[in-house]
C-alpha cells in the first residue's frame, strides 16, 4: 500500500480522502505542519494556492521520497460573483455558515458550487484535477455531518451510470459520508488524480 502524506488541519478532509483512495491501495495519513505558517497567495485561482502549499509542504515530509498531497476547495455563489471562492475558510472562520446566509437574505439566485483542486507530488512530478459540484444554498443550515458550508448546500441531482442520484433536497450535512461521495467535488478531484496517475503523459507537471 502507497502511502500519500495529505497535509490539512481538516479532519473532514482527510476522513474523505481515505474513503476515496483507501480501496483503491492508498494509506492516506495526515500531515500537520506545526509551528510553520503556510501562506496562501492573494489570488482567485485555486490552481495557484494548491501548488503553493505543495511547494511549501515539501520540507516538512516525514521522509523526502514520500508522496504529497495538497487540496483547497471553496464555495463560488453566482449571485455574489463567486464569493467566497478561494476565501471561504476566512469567510467560514469569521462568518459561518448563517452569516453567509444573511449576505443571501434578499437574493433569490441561490446557484452555488463547490470547487476543489488536488495536487500531488510524486517522484518529482506533479499532479492536478479539479473538481466541481453544482447545487443551491438553502434558506437555513441543516445537517450535523460533513463541515465548512455542507449545512447550508444541496447538491444538485445527477445521473450516473443512468440511475438518478438525489438527496432528496437534504444538505451534505445531512447525508451520509457514503451519500455525499457520490456528488462531492472533492471526490471528483482525487478520482481525477488517479486518472492522470494511470497515464502519466496527461499529467500536469511543475
Amino acid at each position: 500500500m502507497r502511502t500519500v502524506w495529505f497535509m490539512t488541519g481538516n479532519v473532514g478532509k482527510v476522513r474523505e480522502a481515505k474513503y476515496a483512495l483507501g480501496p483503491l491501495g492508498f494509506e492516506v495519513k495526515q500531515l500537520v505542519v506545526e509551528g510553520v505558517d503556510i501562506s496562501e497567495p492573494q489570488c482567485d485561482d485555486l490552481e495557484i494556492v494548491a501548488r503553493s502549499k505543495l511547494q511549501q509542504a515539501q520540507g516538512h515530509l516525514p521522509h523526502p521520497d514520500d508522496a504529497l498531497m495538497v487540496e483547497d476547495a471553496g464555495l463560488f455563489v453566482d449571485a455574489l460573483d463567486g464569493f467566497p471562492g478561494v476565501y471561504s475558510a476566512y469567510v467560514l472562520s469569521t462568518l459561518g455558515c448563517n452569516g453567509m446566509l444573511k449576505l443571501m437574505e434578499e437574493n433569490n439566485n441561490r446557484n452555488a458550487e463547490f470547487q476543489a483542486v488536488a495536487a500531488l507530488l510524486l517522484e518529482g512530478e506533479v499532479f492536478i484535477s479539479r473538481g466541481v459540484c453544482r447545487g443551491v444554498l438553502t434558506a437555513e443550515a441543516s445537517g450535523e455531518d460533513g463541515f465548512g458550508f455542507d449545512p447550508i448546500f444541496v447538491p444538485n441531482d445527477i445521473e450516473q451510470e443512468g440511475i438518478l442520484q438525489t438527496t432528496n433536497g437534504l444538505t451534505f450535512a445531512d447525508v451520509d459520508l457514503s451519500v455525499k461521495e457520490k456528488f462531492s467535488h472533492r471526490r471528483k478531484a482525487l478520482d481525477g488524480l488517479l486518472e492522470l496517475l494511470s497515464t502519466p503523459e496527461a499529467a500536469s507537471s511543475s
